[in-house]
C-alpha cells in the first residue's frame, strides 16, 4: 500500500471558514454567473480554485515581514531578494514585478514584433495573450501525448524537438525570437519537463541562434519530479537540480506566488545585459522602481526566504505527494483525471466525466460550477473558454483537454480535505447524467474566463 509523507509542518494559527448549505451555494453560484471566479472567497469552504498567491507563509517569512525596507529606491529587501535568485537560479541579472504577468509583459514587449512565432510547450492564458498583444504567434511543441489525459508518462511536457525543428524549417529561425518553455506545464495537467529535454532543447535553439526563456513559476515541482524520476539524479539536492535546470536557458518569467511562498511577487531574468537594460527601463514605466518592481520592501523579504524554504526536500515532498493523494483516490473510484497527476492539483477530465455533454456545452466549466454546488469546493475551468478565440478568424479554440483544475494551495491543507473534495467528486460522478450544460450569456474580448457570465442551455 502506498503510504503518503505527513505535513512537514506545525500549525500555528487556523482560519475559521464559512460553511453555507446547498440551497446558499446554489444561489452563490447563480449570482455568480456560474463561473466560479465571480463567487466570494467566503463562501467557499475549500478553495481550490488557484495555488498562485494563496499559500501559507512560514514564522521566518513572517517575521522577515516586520525587517520590510520601505525605501523608495535601494531596498536592503531588494537586495536579499536579487541574491537569492541568483544564488538559486543562477542568472546574472533580475528585474522585480509584481508578480508573473508583468514579467510576460516585458518580456513579450522586448522580444516580440510583428509576424514573429513564439513556440511554446502549450500555452497559458496570459503568457499567450501577452506574445499576440504585441503581434507574435503561439505554436504548440509539446509532444502529442500531453494532450491525451490517458496517457501516463513520467515527463509529459516535454518539447517535441521534431515539432520545433518544423517550425524553424517553416518560418526561419530569424522570426522565432524566443522558446518559452513551461516547467511544470500547468495545463497539461502540472507536467514536468525532463533535465535531458531542457539540454537536448536548449542545445537545438542555441544551434540557431533562438533564446530559450522558462516560465519557472513552479520550477521546484518539475525538480522534485526530475530526482525521484530521472535517472542520475536521486542523489541530488533539490538546489542542486535546479541550478542545472536554469543552466539551459536564457532566462525566465517567475511568479511568486507559487514556488516562491508568498502572497504576491515576481521576477523577470536574464543573462543578456543589453535585454537586461532594456528591461530595467521598461519596468519603471509599469511596474515601479527597478529595485521594488510593484512589491513592497516586507514582500521581497518574505519572497527571498520562501525560495530557499521551497528547495528544502521535505517541503517539496509533501507538496507533490499531497496532491497524488487526491488523484489517487479519484482515480480509484474511476473519475477520469489527467495521468500522472502533476505537482500543484489534480485535473478532471470533463469530456469524460461528462460525455453526454459536447464541447460547445461548455463540461469542464458546468463541472467546477457543479462542484461547487454539491461540496462548496472552488476550483476552475481550463477547457474552451480558458483557450479563448483565434485572434484572426474569431473561432473558439477548441484544446483536446477539456479539464477542471483542482489546485491545491502550499501548506493551506490537511489530507483530511482532500478526502472531503475526493467524496464530493466521487458522488457528483455517479450521479453525472443528471447535470445539464452551460452557455454564455456574456462573454468579455479578453482572457474571457475571468470575468464571463453562463446560464444553462
Amino acid at each position: 500500500m502506498k503510504t503518503y509523507p505527513a505535513e512537514p509542518f506545525r500549525i500555528k494559527m487556523v482560519e475559521m471558514p464559512n460553511i453555507l448549505t446547498k440551497e446558499e451555494r446554489i444561489e452563490a453560484i447563480k449570482t455568480a454567473g456560474y463561473n466560479t471566479f465571480q463567487l466570494k472567497s467566503e463562501d467557499c469552504y475549500i478553495d481550490l480554485l488557484t495555488d498562485s498567491g494563496t499559500n501559507a507563509m512560514s514564522d521566518r517569512q513572517w517575521a522577515g515581514l516586520m525587517m520590510g525596507d520601505e525605501a523608495y529606491a535601494g531596498s536592503r529587501n531588494w537586495a536579499h531578494l536579487e541574491a537569492t535568485v541568483k544564488e538559486y537560479y543562477g542568472y546574472k541579472y533580475v528585474v522585480p514585478t509584481h508578480q508573473g504577468r508583468g514579467a510576460e509583459n516585458i518580456l513579450s514587449q522586448i522580444m516580440c514584433k510583428p509576424g514573429c512565432y513564439v513556440p511554446g510547450n502549450m500555452y497559458f492564458t496570459t503568457t499567450r495573450f501577452h506574445q499576440e498583444a504585441n503581434g507574435a504567434t503561439f505554436r504548440d511543441v509539446i509532444i502529442d501525448e500531453a494532450h491525451d489525459s490517458e496517457i501516463d508518462l513520467p515527463f509529459k511536457g516535454n518539447v517535441d524537438l521534431k515539432k520545433m525543428q518544423a517550425l524553424i524549417d517553416e518560418v526561419g529561425a530569424e522570426n522565432i525570437p524566443y522558446l518559452c518553455l513551461a516547467i511544470t506545464v500547468n495545463l497539461a495537467g502540472g507536467q514536468p519537463v525532463s533535465m535531458a529535454n531542457m539540454r537536448e532543447t536548449y542545445a537545438l535553439c542555441q544551434k540557431h541562434g533562438i533564446k530559450v526563456f522558462y516560465d519557472c513559476t513552479r520550477c521546484v515541482e518539475n525538480a522534485y519530479f526530475i530526482k525521484i524520476r530521472e535517472e542520475g539524479y536521486a542523489d541530488k539536492t533539490i538546489k542542486e537540480i535546479v541550478l542545472e535546470m536554469f543552466s539551459y536557458s536564457d532566462g525566465a518569467t517567475m511568479s511568486g506566488k507559487k514556488d516562491g511562498l508568498v502572497n504576491i511577487g515576481g521576477f523577470l531574468a536574464m543573462n543578456d545585459e543589453d535585454m537586461y537594460i532594456k528591461a530595467r527601463e521598461l519596468v519603471v514605466v509599469y511596474e515601479g522602481m527597478p529595485s521594488y518592481g510593484g512589491m513592497t520592501g516586507r514582500d521581497m523579504e518574505a519572497f527571498a526566504i520562501g525560495i530557499k524554504e521551497a528547495c528544502r526536500f521535505e517541503y517539496i515532498q509533501h507538496r507533490v505527494e499531497q496532491c497524488a493523494y487526491l488523484g489517487d483516490k479519484l482515480e480509484a473510484a474511476g473519475v477520469p483525471i489527467v495521468r500522472p497527476v502533476g505537482g500543484h492539483g489534480v485535473f478532471l477530465d470533463a469530456r469524460k466525466f461528462l460525455p453526454h455533454l459536447t464541447q460547445e456545452q461548455l463540461p469542464a466549466q458546468t463541472l467546477a460550477a457543479h462542484l461547487y454546488i454539491e461540496s462548496g469546493v472552488r476550483s476552475m475551468e481550463r477547457g474552451m473558454v480558458s483557450a479563448g478565440r483565434d485572434k484572426i478568424t474569431g473561432e473558439n479554440h477548441k484544446p483536446k483537454l477539456e479539464t477542471v483544475r483542482l489546485t491545491i494551495p502550499r501548506r493551506v491543507y490537511t489530507y483530511a480535505h482532500m478526502d472531503i473534495t475526493a467524496d464530493a467528486i466521487i458522488n457528483l460522478y455517479k450521479n453525472r447524467d443528471s447535470i445539464r450544460g452551460l452557455k454564455f450569456v456574456y462573454e468579455p474580448p479578453m482572457l474571457r474566463f475571468f470575468n464571463a457570465r453562463f446560464d444553462y442551455c
